[in-house]
């Protein structure tokens, strides 16, 4: 969305056309109809390509604010890149627990942390060296008066009077669509030394990437991986009364029935590997990439299937929030005549394919099994001791 597209939705005659469709703005010939009848009442077609876009980002963006995306605007990578409303919540959180009353929020994109820090009644400076990006944002902190947006730049904007930093450092090329992402942390803007250098002079949270080189991230910090609904969506670094004593790493797993966490110092020390029992276990990405696999072994009295495999095991059957389970069916080598047979005869026709540990593209090997039947499993391709293994499961529910 560039300025003028902007300006045609902010229009009196933009907002109310806009307020009146649905979220998504329809489909295939929905869209079409949708068109045709707009103009047919006598907007122009800049007003209705504009509105239209809107529209569907805010069906989009249901996913990640809800209820409130029907009163928000949008720019395309705005939306991609914006936190969702339950992980904006606790980054808020910190801040309220610290007992700090205001927060700079540099690089606040579309808003959506900002929204979370002025919901908890705190002083919020929002700040986008993006001029269209830093109207938008202006647009969704409107209903509350305790915020203010600035287009700026973070490195160089007034703190005077802020008590708290938080920083989502832009990891992509700019612009409002098609962005790409940027692999150098000195390219991203802040840059990542500039971004925890904040922490010199206030309590600062930066949210990152949850690939990002865990080499890059400081000692004296608290870095907790967020899942939501088992995808893994970052990694937030917290400094001074932000970071939580005692805690160095944090999985943080958020779900239909809730949110859990685990806690540690530090990274934690792997189980050994053991014989496969009947029950295998996939650990949360986000309890994967804060490396406390063997923290989670030890709570639920596994092991792991082999060494350096994030795979695990079990006789009984143990549930966790922290980790998909499996049952056992048949072990098998991971030979592709042998398996096509087994699953031929066992009329299995759709099928998972977990992979780790090993070279096979997923998609490609389902293709050349032929499966064929109405059942259905999961087929994980893995090491077993070592040994290049595959294990026929069923998905524990």
């Amino acid at each position: 969305m560039d300025s003028s597209e902007l300006l045609e939705v902010l229009s009196p005659e933009g907002l109310r056309l806009l307020d009146s469709l649905p979220a998504g703005g329809g489909s295939g010939d929905d869209v079409v109809g949708t068109v045709a009848a707009l103009r047919k009442q006598g907007h122009s077609p800049a007003l209705v390509s504009a509105v239209l876009t809107q529209a569907r980002l805010r069906g989009r963006a249901v996913a990640k604010f809800g209820e409130f995306a029907s009163r928000m605007l949008f720019t395309e990578a705005g939306l991609e890149q914006a936190t969702r409303l339950p992980v904006a919540a606790r980054h808020a959180g910190r801040y309220a627990a610290a007992g700090l009353g205001s927060v700079a929020d540099l690089g606040c994109g579309i808003g959506g942390d900002a929204l979370a820090f002025a919901a908890l009644d705190l002083d919020v400076l929002a700040v986008d060296r993006d001029e269209v990006t830093a109207a938008v944002a202006s647009y969704n902190l409107a209903p509350w008066s305790s915020s203010r947006v600035e287009q700026g730049d973070a490195e160089t904007t007034d703190l005077g009077g802020v008590e708290g930093v938080f920083l989502d450092p832009a990891r992509r090329t700019s612009g409002h669509s098609a962005t790409k992402r940027l692999a150098d942390p000195a390219d991203w803007s802040p840059g990542l030394d500039v971004a925890f250098g904040f922490a010199d002079r206030l309590p600062t949270g930066v949210k990152l990437g949850p690939g990002v080189d865990r080499e890059l991230l400081p000692t004296d910090a608290e870095c907790q991986w967020i899942s939501v609904d088992r995808d893994v969506v970052e990694v937030g670094v917290w400094f001074g009364p932000l970071a939580r004593p005692g805690v160095g790493r944090s999985a943080l797993v958020i779900g239909a029935s809730g949110a859990s966490e685990l806690t540690a110092a530090a990274d934690s020390d792997d189980v050994d590997a053991g014989d496969l029992g009947e029950y295998l276990y996939e650990p949360d990405g986000a309890v994967i990439r804060a490396r406390l696999i063997g923290d989670l072994a030890r709570s639920i009295g596994a092991r792991m299937i082999s060494r350096d495999i994030a795979w695990l095991t079990t006789e009984a059957r143990v549930e966790t929030p922290f980790a998909q389970g499996f049952r056992v069916v048949e072990t098998f080598p991971l030979d592709e005549r042998t398996l096509k047979r087994e699953l031929r005869a066992r009329g299995i026709g759709r099928l998972e394919i977990k992979k780790r540990g090993v070279d096979v593209d997923p998609a490609t090997f389902r293709k050349r099994l032929s499966l064929q039947g109405t059942g259905s499993a999961t087929l994980v391709l893995t090491r077993v001791a070592g040994r290049h293994t595959a294990l026929l499961c069923e998905r524990l529910v």
